[in-house]
């Protein structure tokens, strides 16, 4: 029996290409264009509004998501065993075991690109855009791609 389990979970992107993010610091949420996010120039994603790396930008709705596919899989699975002990045990009359009826699945929330009030920002310092808050736009943010300040609107 292989050990290591995979999920794949698809997180869309809206009508310009771009990811929603969410930082796990301050909760804020952002848009990056995947290409700019994987490329071997970045190192890093600073959040716009705190402008801290954070280890993971992933949203509550992925979180969510993984969270129910993996209790849906481990019931699945503690139910194909309890199946496999009582076909084991259906012919011995010392022991008697029934597995019971299945458990019920899981709902798995879809992911959605929401949150479409962010604009878009053309960061000067690296040359890359990213979707952000209005209010950060007309204050401070930092550039997601070199942690740089950028000052007011462009």
């Amino acid at each position: 029996m292989n050990d290591i389990v995979t999920f794949k979970i698809a997180i869309p992107s809206d009508n310009d290409g771009y990811v929603l993010l969410q930082c796990e610091y301050c909760g804020e949420y952002f848009k990056c264009a995947p290409h700019d996010m994987e490329s071997d120039e970045i190192l890093h994603i600073y959040c716009p509004s705190c402008g801290l790396i954070s280890e993971s930008y992933i949203t509550e709705d992925v979180i969510r998501l993984a969270n129910a596919m993996i209790e849906n899989y481990i019931q699945d699975t503690l139910y194909d065993f309890s199946k496999k002990m009582e076909r084991q045990f259906s012919h011995n009359k010392f022991v008697k075991y029934k597995a019971g009826r299945k458990p019920k699945k899981e709902y798995e929330p879809p992911v959605y690109s929401t949150i479409e009030d962010l604009v878009e920002y053309n960061y000067r310092c690296c040359d890359r855009s990213a979707k952000i808050n209005p209010l950060l736009k007309m204050s401070v943010s930092f550039c997601p791609f070199c942690g740089g300040v950028e000052f007011g609107n462009q």
